[in-house]
């Protein structure tokens, strides 16, 4: 039984996984090279092609991660398991909400319809609005490559981090795909709010 690839923590999985691999995920050559490293590191084989699933790269019909994938992209990051990794969600969750109050806002921690106002540098910004399940719905936009109508995942944003958008899907997109969309990549965010409830947008 498998575990959807859309998920908000499979998508925090694939943000540790990059952090040990110390570069993103982009091209073909990145997963080649990732799953080598994986195999040299754990003395386990996993194929290039299964990578390009979970990140969403090639996914060829497959919406599901397996177990056995998981545990081991879990042992690489450093956890014991997918178990072990999803408890540690579960404390870490606890903390940020605790070390973070006034410098970040957790996606948990919304209700559907809350409106949220992110900026980033050089002048960009946009109003977000919750859609339940760690999802947002693109509002207002301003100077931004995000547009009004733009859907995304994202489990926490934080001032002077940048904000991890995964499951971005355009709505100029015809073909839907859904890729990732980092705002503030080099300085993070300048401006993170939750509205006022009362504020209506069209």
């Amino acid at each position: 039984m498998g575990i959807e690839r859309n998920s908000p923590k499979i998508s925090l999985l694939r943000l540790k996984v990059e952090t040990i691999f110390n570069r993103r995920l982009k091209v073909h050559n990145d997963f080649v090279e990732l799953a080598s490293e994986i195999e040299a590191k754990l003395k386990q084989h996993i194929s290039e092609t299964t990578l390009e699933r979970v990140w969403g790269y090639s996914v060829r019909g497959y919406d599901s991660v397996s177990l056995h994938t998981l545990n081991l992209l879990c042992k690489y990051a450093g956890f014991e398991s997918w178990v072990d990794f999803c408890e540690s969600i579960q404390e870490e969750g606890i903390k940020d909400s605790d070390l973070f109050e006034g410098d970040g806002i957790l996606s948990s921690s919304l209700s559907p319809g809350d409106m949220l106002r992110i900026g980033w540098l050089p002048d960009r910004e946009c109003i977000i609005k919750y859609c339940g399940n760690y999802r947002f719905k693109a509002v207002e936009c301003k100077n931004a490559t995000m547009k009004k109508g733009d859907t995304f995942s994202c489990i926490e944003f934080r001032m002077n981090q940048p904000a991890v958008m995964d499951n971005f899907i355009s709505i100029n997109d015809p073909s839907k795909t859904p890729r990732r969309y980092v705002a503030g990549v080099k300085h993070g965010l300048n401006l993170l709010s939750l509205l006022d409830p009362r504020v209506v947008f069209e």
